[in-house]
C-alpha cells in the first residue's frame, strides 16, 4: 500500500492542484468520522535525558548570540523537496539548524529556530531562544489520520513540546505561534547571519570529531562490503550499480544514509569527476573509482576515495598513475600542520602532479613553468578539481565561509578535511599516450588537524599497492 494509492482529505479542495489530487481519493464515510476519534490508549510520556550533543549545541548558539546581539535571528530547518507529484525526498534539515539544535536525524520538516533578543530593560545580554515546530496532532482533530505528509496514521508518531525541549535542552512552541518579523536577520537571506554560521563550523568540537571518526568506520564497512561482492558487480550488466547497492545497505543499516551520492566509476568511468549514473559495467582488468561516504544519524558524513583494480592487481601502466596519485597525497598531508595556509595543501599536491606529469612529456612546459600562477597550470587539464575541502555535517562544510576564512584560511586544531588529488586520463585524450587513456585514479582520505599536527582518520582503509591488493585478495577468498 502507498500513501500514492491511498490518502484521503475531507476537505474541499482550494487550488487546482488539491483538485487535481482529489480526483483519486474516496471521501470517508460517517461511521468513520463518528468513531475515529474514540478508542485509543492514553499516551503516558516520560521525559527523556538530554542527548549528547545538547550542551555542544548550546555553546553553539551562545557563539551566534554573541555575535549578533539585539537581533532578532531566524534559522529554518526547510520543508520538504517534492520529487514527483505528491512524492518528496527524504527530509533532511538545513545543516546550520542541525548545527544550532542538534536535533540530527529526527528533526521535524518546516520547523524554525529563532534567538529572540532580551529586552534592554532586563539589562541581560543574549538571546532567548525558541525552537517552533508543528507537535503531534490531537486525536480528536481530521489532521492524524487525512493528512498523508504529517499525519501519524501516515508517518507514524511525532514529537511532543515537552519531549525535544527535554530531548535537546532548548524551549519549544508549537509552530503557529511563530511570527516572522520585518528586521529578523534570516539564514540563507542575510549574508553576514550565513556566512557566520558557515564559519562557525570550520573547528569542530570535542561530539563532531567523535561522529567524524564513527562515519569513516562505517564507511570502511562499506567499502569491505563491496569488495566481497566484486563477483556479484562484474557479473552484472550494469556492475556500478550493484557497488552503489551494497553501499548503500551499509550506510543505512549502520548509518542515517549517504552523505552524497555514491560515485562507483568503473573503466573510463573513472574519468569522470561526479560520476552518479553508476549504471556501467565492471570489468576484470579495469579500475573503479568509488568514492562514497556513510552519513550518522547526527548527519555528519564521511568521504573517501579508493581506486581498486577489479581483478585484485594493478597492471604496470595503472600502478605508475596511482602511485603518483598516492605521491601527491603523501606530500600533501605532509604539509598539512597547523598554521599553514588551507591552499598549501593543494599547491603541494599539484608540485606532484606536474612534475610527474612533465616526466611523463604530457605538459607543453616543464614542471616549474607548469606551476607558475598566471601563465601555468597546464597539469590542471588531467586533475581540475581542488585537493582538499572542509568536510563536516556537509560534505563541502562550511561553503558560505569567507575566502580568506576557507581557500586562505590557517589550518588549526579541530578542522577536518580531506585530501584527495587524482590523475584522469579521458578515454579520447589525444594528448597522452594510447596506454593511459581511460584510467582514472583518486585517493581521498578525512584529515583531522590536531595541535600535534594532522591525523588521518581513514588510514585504515588501504591505500597503497601493495595493501590495497591485499585487501582485495583477502575479502574475496
Amino acid at each position: 500500500m502507498t500513501s500514492a494509492e491511498n490518502d484521503t482529505v475531507v476537505e474541499t479542495p482550494t487550488t487546482a492542484t488539491e483538485d487535481a489530487k482529489s480526483a483519486r481519493k474516496q471521501p470517508f464515510p460517517q461511521g468513520f468520522l463518528d468513531t475515529i476519534s474514540t478508542g485509543w490508549a492514553e499516551r503516558p510520556e516520560s521525559l527523556p535525558e538530554p542527548r549528547a550533543q545538547a550542551s555542544f549545541a548550546a555553546a553553539r548558539r551562545e557563539a551566534v548570540s554573541k555575535a549578533f546581539p539585539g537581533k532578532r535571528l531566524v534559522v529554518p530547518a526547510g520543508s520538504f523537496k517534492q520529487r514527483s507529484n505528491d512524492t518528496d525526498y527524504p527530509f533532511r534539515a538545513h545543516s546550520a539548524f542541525l548545527h544550532l539544535t542538534g536535533w540530527e536525524n529526527d528533526a521535524e520538516p518546516d520547523s524554525v529556530l529563532v534567538f529572540e533578543p532580551r529586552s534592554s530593560d532586563a539589562g541581560d545580554a543574549g538571546h532567548d531562544v525558541t525552537l517552533y515546530f508543528r507537535e503531534r496532532a490531537d486525536r480528536t482533530t481530521s489532521e492524524f489520520y487525512s493528512d498523508a505528509t504529517i499525519g501519524e496514521f501516515w508517518i507514524g508518531p511525532r514529537p511532543s513540546l515537552a519531549g525535544v525541549a527535554a530531548d535537546i535542552a532548548v524551549q519549544t512552541a508549537h509552530i503557529d505561534s511563530f511570527v516572522a518579523g520585518a528586521d529578523d536577520l534570516t539564514v540563507d537571506e542575510d549574508a553576514e547571519l550565513t556566512r557566520f554560521v558557515s564559519e562557525l563550523r570550520l573547528v569542530k568540537d570535542e561530539f563532531e570529531i567523535a561522529e567524524m571518526r564513527r562515519a569513516v568506520a562505517i564507511t570502511a564497512s562499506g567499502f569491505d562490503d563491496v569488495i566481497r561482492d566484486f563477483d556479484r558487480a562484474i557479473e552484472h550488466s550494469r556492475g556500478e550499480r550493484i557497488v552503489e547497492g551494497v553501499f548503500h545497505q551499509r550506510a543505512r543499516s549502520d548509518g542515517n544514509w549517504e552523505g552524497y551520492d555514491t560515485i562507483a566509476a568503473s573503466g573510463p568511468h573513472a574519468c569522470y569527476l561526479h560520476w552518479t549514473r553508476n549504471d556501467g559495467a565492471v570489468v576484470p582488468g579495469d579500475l573503479i573509482l568509488i568514492d562514497a561516504g556513510v552519513e550518522v544519524d547526527s548527519q555528519y558524513t564521511a568521504d573517501i576515495t579508493r581506486t581498486l583494480p577489479v581483478n585484485g592487481t594493478f597492471s604496470d601502466v595503472q600502478r605508475r598513475v596511482y602511485e603518483a596519485v598516492l605521491e601527491a597525497a603523501d606530500a600533501a598531508f605532509a604539509a598539512a600542520k597547523p598554521g599553514v595556509k588551507f591552499r598549501t595543501v593543494h599547491e603541494t599536491a599539484m608540485a606532484v602532479i606536474a612534475k610527474r606529469t612533465a616526466e611523463w612529456g604530457l605538459l607543453p612546459v616543464t614542471a616549474e613553468e607548469a606551476l607558475d600562477a598566471d601563465k601555468g597550470g597546464q597539469q590542471r587539464r588531467y586533475m581540475v578539481h581542488g585537493t582538499s575541502h572542509h568536510l563536516g555535517i556537509d560534505v563541502h562544510d562550511c561553503a558560505q565561509a569567507r575566502r580568506e576564512m576557507y581557500y586562505d584560511g590557517v589550518l588549526e586544531p579541530g578542522m577536518v578535511f580531506t585530501i584527495e588529488p587524482g590523475l584522469y586520463f579521458q578515454i579520447d585524450d589525444l594528448t597522452v599516450p594510447e596506454e593511459l587513456r581511460g584510467i582514472g585514479v583518486r585517493i581521498e582520505d578525512d584529515i583531522l588537524m590536531t595541535a600535534d599536527g594532522a591525523v588521518n582518520l581513514s588510514a585504515d582503509i588501504p591505500r597503497t599497492v601493495a595493501d590495497v591488493e591485499a585487501w582485495i585478495a583477502r575479502l574475496k577468498r
